[in-house]
Formats: C-alpha cells, structure tokens, sequence
C-alpha cells in the first residue's frame, strides 16, 4: 500500500518515521504545501492520502481524489461546517477517514464517555478539559469538540466555551482550553455527581500514537467502499 504525507510538519515527520517502521505500508511522499509542493508530486501511483496538515489544502485534496481513485485519512482539524460538507462529498467518491483525534485511547474513552452520559445525563454535571501544546491554533481542540458532540449528540445541553462572571451554573457542558509548554495532548471528561465524581483522562505523551492510529485507519480505507468512517468504524 502507498501513502503519500500531506503536510511535512511535526505530526508529517513522525508519521513518515513510523511508516517506515511498519510493513504492508509505504511512503511514497510528503508534500508541503507551504513549498508549493503538491499531490501530484508523488513520486508512485498513490492508494491512500494521510492528512496532518491544515484545512486550507482541502481543495487540492478534492481534485487530486477527483482525478485518483484513492483513500483518504484526514487528520487535519479546525474545518468550518462548510469544509465538512466538501469532505462528506468527497466520501461519495471515495473511501474517507475523518475523525479529530486518531488515538486508539481517545476512541475508546470516546465510547465509554457516550455510554456515560446515557446513564448519567439527567443528574450529573458534565465538563470537558483539554490540553495542549502552546503552538496549537484552534480551541478547542477538534477532538473536545467531539467528545461533546458524543455525549451530547442531540444538543440536549447548550456549550458553555469557559466561563466568566456571575451566574449559577445551569444544564449545560462546559469546555475549557489549556495552551502551554510542549503538552502533546490532554482530554478529561467529568462527570460531577451528588457527592461522587467520575473523571475520564486521556494522556497522549507523544505524537507517535496519533501516528499509529492513521496508519491503522489508512489499512482500513485501502480497499473499502466509498464512504465516511470514523475510528469508531476502524476499530469496532
């Protein structure tokens, strides 16, 4: 299987090291857009793109499946609700992989978070933390918004992005940002009861698990039907 690397950032280098490490798939490029490097350029007959780049590449991402009948494991986040439709169009097509967080550990704790809150919901608080590196752009991070988006997936329970002033906290899931240091990612859960807590936690102590997770999610696209999978797809 031949992988081309969109984006030659940190996340593109450790999963380029990692795909040299793993058999059944190879890298046949890491395009840089910044450099004006683009799909095309790959250097053998491509079966599946692994996005970590930025979602302003969304559009070369677009032509080149429209020209190439390949995979598609995006891993980029910070994408607008239109950019989401872009990429469920691509799914017509294609095999598409796109979730916020490739981590196996998250996927799990992603399930265990949904089950949780069926049972939970009506008579505990709930609120999400994350944190992360002092490089990250977007906040939250996609994949706090994705817990979210599990344990509240019919928006039962408005947003609440931090908090200040004076106000008595009401039905509702509150999300808070962390920016600093080198932190590789950290997401907790909680689950605030009557005079019990539950806390879920997360801890990613480097890049390569994320690295891990798109490889095992590009050997699942390899093959498969168009369509939109997520790691919940991948793993389950």
């Amino acid at each position: 299987m031949n992988a081309v690397i969109l984006g030659a950032g940190t996340m593109g280098k450790v999963l380029k090291s990692f795909i040299e490490e793993t058999e059944g798939i190879n890298c046949v490029g890491m395009i840089e857009p910044l450099k004006g490097e683009k799909l095309t350029d790959a250097s053998e007959p491509v079966d599946v793109i692994i996005d970590f780049s930025h979602p302003e590449n969304l559009k070369m991402m677009e032509d080149y499946t429209k020209e190439n009948d390949c995979a598609l494991v995006i891993a980029s986040t910070g994408f607008s609700q239109d950019e989401v439709k872009r990429i469920e169009n691509i799914s017509q097509r294609v095999p598409v992989v796109f979730t916020a967080n490739y981590s196996l550990g998250i996927t799990v704790m992603k399930k265990v978070s949904t089950e949780l809150s069926k049972i939970l919901s009506d008579s505990f608080d709930i609120e999400i933390i994350e944190k992360h590196h002092n490089k990250k752009l977007d906040s939250p991070s996609g994949t706090a918004k994705m817990l979210a988006a599990a344990i509240n997936p019919d928006g039962a329970f408005p947003q609440i992005y931090g908090r200040e002033g004076n106000q008595k906290r009401g039905k509702e899931i509150g999300i808070h940002a962390v920016r600093g240091g080198t932190i590789a990612g950290e997401h907790t859960v909680i689950f605030a009861g009557p005079d019990e807590i539950i806390e879920l936690t997360h801890i990613a102590h480097s890049k390569k698990i994320f690295a891990a997770g798109a490889v095992k999610a590009a050997k699942f696209a390899c093959g498969k039907e168009a369509g939109l999978y997520d790691m919940n797809d991948v793993l389950f």
